[in-house]
């Protein structure tokens, strides 16, 4: 993980890759789970005898926004700002689903920092471009422009 010391450090780092996360299995059981959670049972998500027998990607894949809640935790294993007391989810600039994720796939996600806005109070918006990839593929599954609020 990479430790970034402050605000002003971080500022110097737009424009830059600022880390990548470790792989990920995305198993079926995570799956299962993100359906019960959100209550999204559809069957190419859950059905895996349904969806290895009429999904034209050969098995059950994971939810769009499965993949996308990940992004927080590949985010903390990828890097961290010292002296920020709280983060914020402050929503997304963009978001594209290119490749389904099966079951059993590998992602990880790659953070380019975009943007360090200055918001007062000790606020800063922090904007990253990730893109989650796709272990054995050249497209990745998500590219997300995402948006942090950052609390020092």
């Amino acid at each position: 993980m990479r430790i970034i010391n402050g605000i002003s450090e971080l500022e110097k780092l737009v424009g830059q890759e600022v880390g990548v996360s470790e792989w990920l299995e995305i198993t079926q059981e995570r799956i299962n789970l993100f359906a019960e959670a959100t209550g999204d049972h559809q069957w190419i998500h859950v059905d895996v005898p349904r969806a290895e027998r009429e999904s034209p990607m050969g098995g059950p894949i994971a939810h769009g926004f499965l993949t996308l809640s990940l992004l927080p935790m590949l985010r903390a294993q990828t890097y961290r700002v010292e002296g920020v007391t709280a983060g914020i989810n402050y929503g997304l600039n963009r978001l594209r689903f290119l490749e389904p994720v099966l079951a059993g796939a590998r992602i990880r996600a790659r953070f380019v920092l975009v943007s360090v806005e200055n918001q007062g109070q000790d606020r800063f918006r922090i904007c990253n471009k990730v893109t989650i990839e796709l272990e054995g593929s050249d497209r990745p599954a998500c590219i997300a422009e995402t948006l942090g609020l950052s609390i020092f």
